[in-house]
């Protein structure tokens, strides 16, 4: 991900989860790590669009869910998948094979957080960090076939929200994943974030 999205996720996770719309340029730079003028740059398309309000060294989101729907089509799925691999196991028991560490996303985030699957999944995505790919790569060889399996690429912050990613992040995914069943996904966690 880039590191304006990483100051997307944190600025859409503090609205809708957290309930916190106010924010300072400087105090979310220092927090992710990056440059005050990285900030204020990741603020032009939401600003634009009225989703972001900003004044002075301030700024305000006041349409979360604009705000979300700018991030989705910005998002660029498989840019971040590092490996992928066809499966000859069910989604459940794939997932039931995972090595500690990785941070479950798309249905399987969906799945493990709320008990309900909206629609039946066969595709499992999983954020996994560089050096947990080796032991994914053992428990999953590489298998000709269409692809069930898809592992993509930690940031560094993404860690800190335990092993299910959260709501906003499994939101863009759903929104970039073409499986017909991706729709059921993202309606029902639209409902849970703007309900």
């Amino acid at each position: 991900m880039t590191k304006k999205e990483l100051i997307w996720r944190e600025s859409l996770i503090n609205s809708l989860e957290r309930k916190k719309f106010d924010f300072t340029q400087a105090g979310l730079a220092e927090k992710l790590g990056v440059s005050l003028s990285t900030v204020f740059n990741a603020l032009k398309i939401p600003r634009t669009s009225g989703a972001v309000r900003v004044t002075g060294r301030n700024f305000s989101v006041i349409d979360a869910e604009k705000f979300l729907y700018i991030w989705a089509t910005q998002r660029n799925l498989p840019k971040d998948i590092i490996y992928k691999t066809n499966v000859l196991e069910s989604a459940q028991k794939i997932e039931g094979r995972m090595p500690e560490g990785i941070i479950f996303g798309g249905y399987s985030a969906y799945v493990l957080k709320y008990k309900d699957a909206p629609a039946d999944y066969a595709k499992v995505y999983v954020y996994a960090e560089e050096d947990k790919l080796e032991e994914i790569k053992k428990r999953f060889p590489e298998k000709k076939g269409e692809a069930n399996l898809f592992i993509l690429k930690s940031d560094s912050r993404l860690r800190q929200f335990g092993s299910i990613a959260p709501d906003v992040q499994s939101f863009v995914d759903f929104w970039n994943m073409g499986d017909w069943y991706a729709k059921d996904f993202l309606n029902a966690l639209k409902n849970k974030l703007f309900l």
